[in-house]
């Protein structure tokens, strides 16, 4: 994977999406070679010139400036973290500061994770390796001490343990999607880590879902969601989840916490898988 490979590829997926009558261009019919808009038709929308266009898709961005990629975000209809993500792929990588962080939890982040009694929480590292968890995360999504200490991410849990399909049922494909749309803003954020581009190419040879996912450039930054898993001890379970960043922490990049509804049956379910051992995934 290589910076100008995923600017042309980001950019090409976002002008294959619109449609001419979708940006109040006139279609005039007959079959179109490409998906989507024709890269003249795009340059017209961002009021640049074709050539130029053709130069940033095919990932030269030497000479861009942030006037023109915010012109042609706007012409491309991206949202506000694809318009982020456009602006960080298109500029020169800076020095990265993480790439040889040990992954630890600092003691003040453990005592404050064994103190969720009610909730289910884990500390994520800069490419959502699972660094650290409570009890009751384990109870819930299995007992991550069992999986290889390489093999110990969000991305590995959800593409190659089968077990989790089964907790997510049908809900698993969004989850999954949000999990590479996620990678994909901190691939913008962290450029140049070494470990996190490492990740995304093994899972493309591991799992044929997420290389088919990767392919399709989807990018969204994890906020609150909600999952509705099927838990083989306590059956269905609601919880919502919230991603807290973690700045000051150099080998974390979130602490991911899960919550039910107060005085719901998810709830209830949470106070009986305190008093189980967590699952083997």
């Amino acid at each position: 994977m290589d910076d100008r490979t995923e600017l042309s590829g980001f950019l090409k997926s976002r002008r294959a999406r619109l449609r001419p009558e979708d940006v109040g261009l006139r279609d005039y019919g007959g079959v179109r070679r490409v998906a989507g808009l024709r890269r003249e038709e795009l340059a017209r929308l961002a009021g640049v010139s074709i050539a130029h266009y053709t130069r940033l898709e095919q990932g030269k961005s030497d000479s861009v400036s942030d006037e023109v990629l915010s012109a042609i975000a706007a012409a491309l209809r991206l949202d506000t973290d694809e318009s982020a993500y456009l602006q960080r792929i298109a500029r020169h990588p800076p020095p990265c500061a993480h790439d040889t962080a040990s992954a630890e939890v600092p003691a003040s982040l453990r005592y404050l994770l064994d103190s969720f009694v009610m909730t289910p929480a884990l500390v994520v590292g800069r490419h959502t390796q699972i660094i650290g968890w409570n009890h009751l995360a384990a109870a819930v999504f299995g007992e991550f001490a069992a999986l290889p200490e390489d093999r110990r991410t969000l991305s590995h849990l959800l593409f190659c343990e089968p077990h989790q399909r089964e907790l997510h049922g049908t809900g698993w494909e969004r989850t999954a999607r949000e999990q590479v749309a996620h990678l994909r803003v901190l691939l913008g954020r962290h450029r140049g880590h070494s470990a996190l581009t490492a990740h995304i190419d093994q899972m493309r040879e591991l799992s044929a879902d997420f290389a088919r996912m990767w392919a399709q450039h989807p990018v969204a930054q994890v906020r609150d969601r909600t999952y509705v898993l099927h838990h083989p001890l306590v059956g269905e379970l609601t919880l919502h989840g919230e991603l807290i960043a973690l700045p000051d922490a150099p080998s974390c990049c979130g602490l991911d916490l899960f919550a039910a509804e107060p005085g719901s049956a998810s709830e209830q379910a949470l106070r009986r898988l305190r008093t189980h051992r967590p699952l083997n995934i």
